[in-house]
């Protein structure tokens, strides 16, 4: 029994590899059965070896990409998820920002009201008796939107009068500040850090830098625009 199944295997593999032999390459049609399957197999196979490298490496190298972005784009959802939760809290808060903004801009003087603010300061210190030694404005810093004037300014009087006079343009109705504040003696040496007199009666001299602060018009702001702008390109 053994002997017959070996007997017909041979003969399978005798007849199979026989209709492998002398093949027409220019003529596959009329091939025997075998050789047309397995080059069927054999193409099948190249086709779809082919069709990853060609194809479906490409999609899988871009699906990777894409899960590469998954982390971020899901740290990017819950943020907005986040500010779209507390939008109601979050407008309320750019309309207080907002009129916050707006009642600084209306503390700036315009352009053309830049010398009646040098003129209220000059005139609080004479209505405290201060005599004015040096009121000096110097020249204009442009900023983004705002423009800054710093004043150079020496006044003497009493300690009490000078000290009312430094209230009295905190209290100005726009925005001026004092910087490099020094308060001495007549003939006193020693700079910003001396002591001052505090007698009521004493005559005492201050030096300070008044700096005041203008809104810029849509003129000036656009040339600053431009200006930044041609600044950035030179970078």
């Amino acid at each position: 029994m053994a002997t017959l199944k070996n007997l017909d295997l041979n003969a399978w593999f005798a007849d199979f590899s026989s209709q492998f032999q002398n093949l027409n390459m220019q003529e596959p049609g009329q091939w025997p059965p075998a050789p047309r399957y397995v080059s069927f197999i054999v193409v099948a196979l190249l086709t779809v070896v082919l069709g990853w490298f060609a194809v479906l490496s490409d999609e899988q190298s871009a699906l990777d990409a894409e899960r590469e972005k998954e982390p971020q784009l899901k740290e990017d959802f819950n943020s907005k998820l986040t500010q779209a939760v507390n939008l109601p809290e979050l407008r309320k808060q750019k309309s207080q920002v907002e009129e916050y903004v707006l009642q600084l801009e209306k503390q700036l003087p315009g352009k053309a009201e830049m010398d009646a603010l040098l003129s209220d300061i000059n005139q609080a210190g004479l209505g405290r008796g201060l005599q004015f030694e040096l009121f000096r404005p110097g020249g204009i810093v442009m900023r983004d939107y705002y423009a800054e004037q710093p004043i150079a300014i020496k006044v003497t009087g009493r300690y009490h009068d000078i000290g009312s006079f430094t209230a009295d343009v905190s209290n100005l109705s726009r925005i001026v500040t004092l910087h490099d504040m020094s308060i001495l003696a007549p003939g006193a040496t020693g700079g910003q850090n001396a002591p001052p007199r505090t007698d009521a009666n004493a005559t005492l001299t201050m030096e300070a830098t008044a700096r005041t602060y203008r809104y810029l018009d849509p003129n000036e702001v656009a040339e600053q625009k431009k200006a930044a702008a041609a600044a950035e390109k030179k970078k």
